[in-house]
């Protein structure tokens, strides 16, 4: 079970993420409505005449102004989020008014609800555009109802206006009937009033729907980086790319024949008495960096570091052909990090260090363990006790790699006896807590 705290604060950072996202959609939807004004404030410049120039051009200053302040009060009160609602209220009752209303207050020579056929619902459409900037779904809806709400009263305005004439065109009138009726100016066809209006809503409810899959899109793109990114720290890349696409569940207790590997420094104790603190972290870092690159590499999983060791597993969480052959190639591939890092290490007149490797193959417990606060995927099993003590043999022995003689019989059941060269069959050790002496293959380095 996942700890709720820790599930709410990952629910915390993804809402403060979102909050961050709509505040620069805020700001990129004020951008945006400048750019359009200023385009507006153009062609109403050319195309319109005083005193109508005039009161249009103020209104698309108020309308800057508007998207400006939403933006900055957003900003400075985070914790705001009703600020929205409020600024769409503002916004589509300005643009009634502008569109619809103002007909009826301006001396022109047609009757006020012309102002229905000259096709201003689109700036309608324009300012619910701009909401799906704020990724917030629910004011999406909300500017669409507003808007819808705000159309239709500034319709319905009109429609009270002395001398208007609405109708709902219908299959029953003549086409002379139909004519008569748009010639006049004072008619109002209230089916494209309710087909405007449906629209909107409908458009509106698109975005709102994009808009709700686009962050849960994002939470779920989220969660699986993050859950890729702890796989990342245990397993290759291309076991990363294997247990994203699949649905088995990796914590499922289970018994399988698995490769053990522990490696760690050799004398650490007194190296790291010689260090100060910062230099043994730095050290460990190093260390367990080149050692990890190498079980990656070789397909192998990082189960755990363990102060300078590092534990490593081949053919978790799913067996594999070779399992036994990558892990020594891996050990292989450590001794080769060593050396190369001493090179490093000692024309940086840095004392040169040394790691014993042990690994052993046999079957293991695979499961995951630990509280509700803190999971692990673990191995467990006498296999993984036995690698461990063959790492602590090559001391005695003066080795770097002490194997198994169950591992390297897995490495000639593979056909990969080439990966032996270099090792020499030793005599049987006696391994602490085991009654029978184990036989073990070495690797003295230079």
């Amino acid at each position: 079970m996942t700890d709720t705290r820790l599930e709410a604060r990952r629910g915390d950072r993804l809402l403060a993420a979102f909050r961050a996202e709509e505040l620069a959609g805020l700001k990129l939807a004020a951008q945006a409505r400048l750019v359009a004004l200023v385009v507006v404030a153009v062609w109403l410049f050319v195309w319109t005449k005083p005193p109508r120039t005039e009161v249009l051009e103020a209104l698309l200053v108020v309308f800057a102004l508007l998207g400006l302040a939403h933006y900055r009060l957003r900003r400075r009160r985070p914790d705001w989020p009703w600020l929205g609602y409020i600024f769409v209220v503002l916004d589509f009752g300005l643009l009634a008014f502008s569109t619809l209303g103002l007909e009826t207050l301006l001396d022109e020579p047609w009757p006020p609800q012309m102002a229905l056929r000259n096709g201003t619902v689109v700036y309608f459409f324009v300012f619910v555009g701009l909401m799906a900037l704020s990724y917030r779904p629910r004011l999406m809806l909300w500017s669409g109802f507003v808007g819808a709400l705000a159309w239709s009263g500034g319709a319905a305005w009109l429609v009270a206006q002395p001398g208007s004439l609405p109708a709902f065109i219908d299959r029953e009138m003549s086409a002379q009937e139909s004519l008569a009726l748009h010639l006049d100016p004072r008619f109002i066809d209230t089916g494209v009033w309710q087909q405007n209006v449906i629209v909107l809503l409908l458009v509106a409810g698109i975005l709102a729907v994009a808009g709700w899959r686009g962050k849960r899109l994002v939470r779920r793109q989220a969660e699986a980086e993050r859950e890729r990114g702890n796989l990342a720290r245990h397993f290759s890349p291309n076991m990363v790319d294997q247990l994203a696409g699949t649905d088995e569940a990796l914590g499922a207790v289970r018994s399988q024949p698995v490769a053990v590997l522990f490696a760690d420094i050799v004398g650490f104790t007194q190296v790291s008495e010689a260090l100060p603190p910062e230099r043994v972290i730095e050290l460990l870092r190093e260390f367990h960096g080149r050692m990890s690159r190498a079980v990656f590499e070789n397909g192998g999983t990082v189960d755990k570091f363990i102060g300078d060791a590092i534990m490593a597993t081949f053919g978790t969480p799913f067996t594999g052909p070779a399992d036994a052959a990558n892990a020594v190639a891996c050990a292989r591939a450590m001794v080769g990090e060593a050396a190369a890092w001493n090179r490093q290490r000692w024309a940086a007149g840095h004392t040169p260090i040394q790691i014993g490797i042990g690994a052993h193959y046999g079957p293991a417990v695979l499961g995951d363990i630990g509280s509700e606060r803190r999971l692990e995927f673990a191995v467990v099993g006498d296999t993984v006790n036995v690698a461990s003590r063959l790492e602590g043999l090559t001391r005695g022995l003066g080795v770097d790699i002490a194997l198994s003689d169950e591992l390297a019989r897995q490495v000639e059941l593979e056909d990969r006896e080439e990966i032996l060269d270099g090792f020499a069959r030793g005599q049987p050790q006696q391994l602490k807590n085991r009654e029978k002496p184990l036989v073990v293959w070495i690797w003295r380095g230079a």
